[in-house]
Formats: C-alpha cells, sequence, structure tokens
C-alpha cells in the first residue's frame, strides 16, 4: 500500500515514517495536515483537540460528515488514521491546551510540531517552547475571510502581510523578547471584511497541504545535506 511512496522516495521513506509528529488543532487546517500526514504513514502522530465536532465545521473540516456530530475530533481521527496506517500508533490529547498545560504536548520526543490551533496565546507558548528546546516547527496564521487560495504561502513570521492574526503574534513575540525564525503557512491575501469568521474548504485545505510540505520537505533536506557530507 506504500509503494507508490517507495517508488518516489526510495530509502528516504523509512526516515520520514520514523519522525514523530505533534500536530496541535484538528479543524479546518489541521484537518488536511492530519489527514496528509496518515498517507505518508508516519509511525507515530500525536493530536490534539478538545472539541466535539458540530454542524457548523461540515464547510471546511475533512473528517466530518453528518454521522460524527458530537463526537471528539480526536476519537474521530484515531480511528480515521487507523482504517488508513494501522501500523500508526497514535496519542490523543483531548484538552485545551493553555500555558499551565503545555507539557501534556511533550511527554514524548517530539520531531516536527505543526501548529494549527486558533489561540493567540496558545500559539505564542508552543513556538516559545519549540524555540528554547530546538523542535522543528511550523505555525498556521489566518486563514478566515479568505477566497483565494493562491495567495497562500510559506514564510516567516516576520515577513507576513495583511494578516491581522500574524500582526498580534508578532507583537506578542516581540513583548517577550522571543528569538529565533518562525516559520508559518499565511495567506497574503487581505481578509474580507465582514462581522464574522467565514471560511471555505480549499482555503484551508491549502494551507494543511503547504503544512504537510514544509515537515517533509524540510526531512529531506535534512537526509540530502547529512548525505552530501558524508560524500565530501
Amino acid at each position: 500500500m506504500q509503494e507508490r511512496l517507495v517508488w518516489l522516495l526510495e530509502d528516504k521513506l523509512n526516515i520520514i515514517k520514523n519522525k514523530t509528529i505533534l500536530i496541535i488543532g484538528l479543524g479546518g487546517v489541521g484537518s488536511y495536515a492530519l489527514e496528509t500526514l496518515a498517507r505518508t504513514y508516519f509511525k507515530k502522530i500525536i493530536i490534539v483537540d478538545n472539541d466535539k465536532i458540530d454542524i457548523s465545521n461540515l464547510n471546511r473540516q475533512l473528517m466530518t460528515n453528518v454521522d460524527n456530530i458530537g463526537l471528539y475530533k480526536t476519537d474521530v481521527w484515531f480511528d480515521r488514521i487507523k482504517k488508513i496506517n494501522p501500523d500508526c500508533e497514535v496519542i490523543k490529547i483531548t484538552e485545551f491546551i493553555t500555558k499551565d498545560n503545555l507539557s501534556l504536548l511533550f511527554n514524548y520526543k517530539v520531531d516536527y510540531v505543526i501548529d494549527a490551533c486558533d489561540t493567540l496565546e496558545t500559539k505564542k507558548e508552543i513556538i516559545k517552547y519549540c524555540l528554547k528546546n530546538k523542535i522543528k516547527f511550523i505555525s498556521s496564521m489566518g486563514m478566515a475571510n479568505r477566497i483565494d487560495a493562491s495567495k497562500i504561502k510559506i514564510s516567516y513570521l516576520d515577513k507576513t502581510c495583511y494578516d491581522p492574526l500574524a500582526k498580534k503574534l508578532r507583537n506578542l513575540i516581540k513583548k517577550e523578547n522571543i528569538k529565533g525564525k518562525i516559520p508559518v503557512v499565511y495567506s497574503e491575501e487581505q481578509p474580507i471584511k465582514i462581522d464574522k469568521l467565514g471560511s471555505i474548504s480549499y482555503v484551508v485545505g491549502i494551507a494543511g497541504l503547504l503544512c504537510t510540505n514544509y515537515v517533509i520537505n524540510d526531512i529531506l533536506k535534512e537526509v540530502n545535506n547529512e548525505r552530501n557530507n558524508k560524500n565530501n
């Protein structure tokens, strides 16, 4: 069932699969990132979300349907991942993460963090922890009220524009004097000015796919660098 990945990645697939991925937030962005992580056959994925599936999630969250409304997202994802990749060790954390319980996320050795949560303070704490402990990560910025997925890109927090969430996060980072490069997925599209947070599936989907893209290609870059150094 992995033969097409083997054709493409050869022995590098085993290196990818053996990385442990922590993904925080299983909503719009997180659901698409998690689906593609599962289909890359990672052996260990830690999933974090305290929410139950709501009818309002049907327009954008990959795992949702009319039959699983009211179920915890972590439970639905556990079953879904196991049906895709039965050998994956899936660790569920069904908690709302704050500064006070952040340690729950790092009771295991983590190689990469995908931050797809929507709580500003939690984002800041995750970034702060990852930078301090040299854990690789990527953080998703705001995708609400956008309709042009072609404007979504991978960059660094200090290079973002037209993103109100990123602006607030930059201010928090600066206020606490947090140092280091902060890779992000963000949209250069100016948000549509409406009173509520509207969303559409393909925008959050592309953002989630770019999170996985970042992780996979960063691993491959690391592998290629190591092999080049050995050959020199």
